[in-house]
């Protein structure tokens, strides 16, 4: 026992070697202009108001017992229904007046009030959340303390958090170490934004290119984290909103951990596809189903406010135990979000003991949450780019597995083409000489025919019926034509237009025995079944341009011509013929409704589907188009 108690004083008597001798007092700090740092909630006291009625004035005249402190760091959790008093007594032993900055090292604590001695009196500033001095530029409230030569002052700060936790920390900063301390905090705060952001629109980019959820998901995870951050580190507060959308951000706080928490639900049962493991998924479907409806009921009601967690904590732990039954069933993917639920867990389990005063990580990692949110979200990250890995050697195995099919299929199949090749070649060669004996035999028919009205023409001694024989002559040559060329060429879908054009008009010559050049401008191929029209209605103008274009003629060195003009424009057929004769009127009904005319005009509109357009102006030009 005697040799225990000499060790037990052996190291009071270091503990009191090595703190500083201002610290001894408990009550009072000694300060100067040197030191850069203190801690001062260990040498403060408190006092807890229950009731929420006191004021400084209360607490001056009604002799408020305050308790000694010893902890770095206070925390209270969800408080709303006291105040925290905290009494802070600093001395200044010099002979300068000193400056120091007071930091309240919480950004999320609603209402503090700040009382400082001047002159007897104590005079309020108040700070948080709801009280953000517009000109403010730190991220956690400050208050300039200054102290003359050998003064001794008492400062009071009061603190309440009704939506919030409250967690009170007290730091005493000289002020030019403060300064780079704040800067040092809010370039890091910066990159860890400007991290997360990257990592959302890089995300973002992926789904737009891929489309696939998981990526829209993790976006909206990311979005909603960098919301819950920028409002829980004060930084939305200070630089991006003003005091109105502030306390709206404040009262609607519950949505801060709503968002992220549904959208990380999406991502996993998207991105773990959880449709493979149906109980799980129907559960997991019902809780996103509830989500809504139990945030709405937090949001317009103050009864449930202090449970407004609960639901999302319930989510998760159920993706958590989610995610560790598709681990167990060997889901590659499973292995990633588990440990981004681990990291998860660790934050949120270290801001709670925080929160709550136990144990605040901060003291040894200050920007914990941050790492191990980036950390988080490289992991999700890693995990989406392995999810693109996965299936492309799925869908690298899925095309093995079918070529070999097709290989297998192609083997089987090949001996049943070659017979059916075969049988084909012969059917199709039959076809063709069918065919070409088809359109020889109608050739044959339509020239005895022809044959039998030259003959009965020549008989007829009547100029007029003598014309008319003619004409019905010239129309079945370009019937009789067509089928000759389509029986001589190999093939019948297309007809060469410039032979069949010149051979119809060299027939339409011999029987008309006129001096008229031909000009041929064609630079297409025509379609089998369109170009019987197009020979009937070759036929027909130039017929009239014979018959009547060049009778008593009078113009001066102008040789009898007639243009005719094929071409394709993208689509669209183009035919146009054009003489220099006299023309015709186009008032005079009986020049438009001749039979030739209207045999023209329907074979373009009705059988070509096309337009017809004739102009008269210096001779006759006709412009017909179809599709």
């Amino acid at each position: 026992i005697n040799f225990l108690m000499k060790i037990i004083k052996i190291i009071v008597l270091l503990f009191y070697t090595i703190l500083p001798i201002s610290i001894i007092s408990a009550t009072t700090l000694s300060v100067d202009k040197k030191t850069d740092f203190y801690n001062i909630l260990p040498i403060s006291s408190v006092f807890i108001d229950n009731s929420k009625k006191l004021t400084i004035d209360d607490i001056q005249n009604k002799n408020i017992e305050f308790k000694l402190n010893d902890k770095k760091l206070l925390g209270y959790g969800y408080s709303p229904n006291f105040n925290v008093w905290v009494k802070v007594s600093l001395k200044n032993n010099s002979s300068k007046t000193i400056s120091k900055i007071l930091e309240y090292d919480n950004a999320l604590t609603t209402d503090i009030e700040f009382y400082k001695h001047i002159n007897g009196k104590y005079y309020q500033i108040k700070e948080g959340l709801l009280h953000l001095d517009k000109n403010r530029t730190t991220i956690k409230p400050i208050f300039k303390i200054t102290l003359n030569p050998n003064e001794t002052k008492i400062y009071y700060i009061k603190a309440t958090s009704y939506i919030t936790t409250l967690i009170v920390k007290l730091n005493l900063w000289e002020e030019l170490s403060f300064e780079k301390k704040e800067n040092k905090y809010q370039i890091i705060l910066a990159m860890f934004f400007g991290a997360m952001l990257i990592l959302a629109i890089y995300n973002f980019s992926i789904y737009f290119f891929t489309k696939d959820k998981s990526y829209l998901f993790y976006t909206l995870y990311m979005v909603g984290i960098i919301i819950h951050q920028l409002a829980y580190t004060g930084v939305a507060q200070v630089y991006l909103l003003d005091k109105i959308w502030g306390g709206y951000l404040i009262e609607y706080a519950v949505l801060l951990i709503a968002l992220p928490v549904f959208a990380i639900s999406l991502l996993t049962r998207s991105f773990l596809r959880t449709s493979q493991y149906p109980i799980w998924n129907k559960i997991l479907n019902i809780f996103l189903s509830l989500y809504p409806f139990f945030i709405i009921i937090f949001l317009v009601t103050d009864e449930f406010n202090k449970y407004r967690n609960t639901f999302p904590v319930l989510l998760v732990l159920f993706l958590t135990t989610l995610t560790i039954y598709a681990t167990y069933k060997r889901n590659r993917q499973a292995y990633f979000v588990f440990i981004g639920w681990s990291i998860f867990f660790t934050a949120a389990f270290f801001m709670y003991l925080s929160s709550i005063g136990v144990f605040s990580i901060y003291e040894i990692f200050p920007y914990y949450a941050e790492v191990a949110l980036v950390l988080e979200a490289i992991i999700f990250s890693i995990a989406l780019a392995d999810k693109i890995k996965q299936l492309q050697i799925e869908k690298n195995e899925a095309n093995m597995a079918l070529i070999l099919e097709q290989q297998i299929q192609t083997q089987r199949l090949e001996n049943q083409v070659a017979k059916k090749t075969e049988s084909l070649k012969t059917a199709l060669t039959e076809k063709e000489i069918l065919l070409k004996e088809l359109n020889h035999r109608v050739k044959n028919n339509m020239q005895t025919i022809v044959s039998l009205i030259r003959l009965q023409r020549n008989d007829i001694q009547n100029n007029d019926v003598k014309e008319m024989f003619t004409t019905i002559q010239n129309r079945i040559n370009s019937m009789s034509t067509l089928h000759e060329l389509l029986y001589t060429q190999d093939d019948i879908s297309y007809v060469d237009a410039n032979s069949y054009f010149s051979i119809l008009i060299e027939q339409m010559n011999e029987s008309y025995l006129k001096d008229i050049e031909v000009n041929y401008d064609i630079s297409t191929t025509l379609k089998a079944e369109q170009a019987v029209y197009c020979g009937l209605i070759v036929n027909e103008l130039i017929t009239n341009s014979f018959k009547y274009a060049f009778k008593n003629n009078d113009k001066i060195n102008s040789k009898n011509k007639i243009d005719i003009k094929l071409y394709k424009d993208e689509d669209i057929y183009i035919l146009t013929i054009s003489d220099n004769g006299i023309g015709y009127d186009l008032n005079i009904k009986e020049s438009t409704k001749t039979l030739g005319l209207i045999l023209v005009n329907t074979l373009a509109t009705k059988q070509l589907k096309g337009s017809i357009d004739i102009e008269t102006n210096d001779g006759v030009n006709t412009t017909i188009k179809w599709n």
